[in-house]
């Protein structure tokens, strides 16, 4: 299989050795080899970083709208309806009705 090349940069990196152990066996686990497991696992890191950074991005531009607006959705409300939405897509119930924001006062 004939990877596209992807322009990288060598780098050194020192492991404790109950560490590499441990991500040998995980790698053997996954059918990597220790490199490609250690790119990989690094990748899945960064991504995760960047979700979470968007997360809290998003939900303080949410709550700086929420202040601005005085409109929100209550917990419990917000609880049922994916409780709702849950039952939904396991055919239990009819989709559950769009949340409507309410006045926050």
């Amino acid at each position: 299989m004939h990877r596209p090349s992807v322009a990288s940069k060598p780098t050194s990196l020192k492991l404790p050795a109950a560490i590499k152990t441990q991500l040998e066996e995980d790698a053997q686990k996954a059918g990597l080899s220790l490199h490609a497991y250690m790119v990989q696992t690094l990748a899945d890191s960064v991504r995760r970083t960047r979700l979470r950074e968007a997360f809290t991005r998003e939900s303080l531009n949410a709550l700086s709208d929420m202040k601005a607006s005085g409109s929100g959705y209550e917990l419990g409300n917000v609880r049922a309806y994916f409780s709702e939405l849950s039952s939904y897509r396991k055919g239990l119930q009819d989709k559950p009705r769009d949340l409507a924001p309410t006045r926050m006062d």
